[in-house]
């Protein structure tokens, strides 16, 4: 099975790296599985959206741009919830 053109190992280690980054990013504090699960749902979320505007991206590059895109604004949104 693949997961927007890359497989599932290769989506959990570019999901870690795409929650990293945005960490790093958004300046917040979280471990690695909370950046790794941060990652995956936000490229998951985010390609869900796009598709939906009738945009599809594949590959790795687009998975962790993708990643890094729909972490930051899950991470925003956490903030404003918890405010």
């Amino acid at each position: 099975m693949d997961v927007n053109g890359v497989g599932w190992i290769a989506a959990i280690i570019i999901g870690g790296l795409a929650g990293w980054l945005a960490e790093q990013f958004m300046k917040s504090n979280m471990g690695l599985f909370i950046n790794i699960i941060l990652g995956i749902i936000g490229a998951i979320v985010l390609n869900a959206i796009l598709a939906f505007a009738g945009m599809a991206f594949t590959g790795w590059l687009a998975y962790l741009i993708i990643g890094f895109i729909g972490a930051c604004i899950l991470i925003a949104v956490g903030r404003a919830i918890r405010r």
